[in-house]
């Protein structure tokens, strides 16, 4: 049997010291929560939660993809991985950014779901690929490069493999939904 109980607590002041403590604050309003969790568990590290942070909001959402395909990408690991935190968190940010109950379903789906243009198409099934066999194939790449550039398709590999980690981690340390 897995267990559900967080492995590692989150943290407060004691643990996260004034710096995360303030930054789990901001970012817990910022979510619209009391306490994201994921903030105050990976915030005990210190400094590297700080370097994580930096790194993980250029991508989201200080990255070039629009906040609508960000969202896309990321409920779309979410859903492939079974993080019901990721999930939870993105369904919340994903629609102010226009992800719809429809669209959402169509994520679920996936990339075969009926409904999408092009570009969604194919940035869903490069996202697929990436999660399943760590690799996209030529015909993939070649589909979404017809709607990105250079520096967007980077960033979609970055994305993908930064929330995959993330839910990871998230299912690792067994961190609890917000609410």
């Amino acid at each position: 049997m897995v267990s559900t109980e967080p492995r590692i607590a989150p943290g407060r002041l004691r643990e996260l010291g004034p710096v995360n403590w303030v930054v789990w604050q901001v970012l817990s309003r910022a979510a619209g929560t009391d306490d994201a969790h994921l903030f105050s568990t990976l915030g005990r590290t210190g400094g590297l939660f700080r370097g994580w942070l930096h790194f993980s909001g250029r991508l989201m959402p200080g990255g070039k993809l629009s906040r609508y395909e960000t969202e896309l990408v990321i409920l779309r690991v979410a859903h492939l991985r079974q993080c019901e935190y990721e999930t939870d968190h993105h369904i919340r940010l994903g629609k102010r950014a226009g992800v719809t109950k429809e669209v959402l379903a169509r994520v679920r789906t996936g990339p075969e779901a009926a409904g999408w243009p092009d570009k969604e198409r194919a940035l869903l099934t490069a996202v697929d690929q990436l999660v399943t066999t760590r690799d996209v194939d030529d015909a993939a790449w070649s589909a979404l490069a017809r709607h990105y550039d250079e520096k967007r398709l980077i960033e979609i590999v970055l994305l993908v493999n930064q929330y995959e980690g993330l839910a990871s981690t998230i299912t690792t340390l067994r961190i609890q939904t917000d609410h």
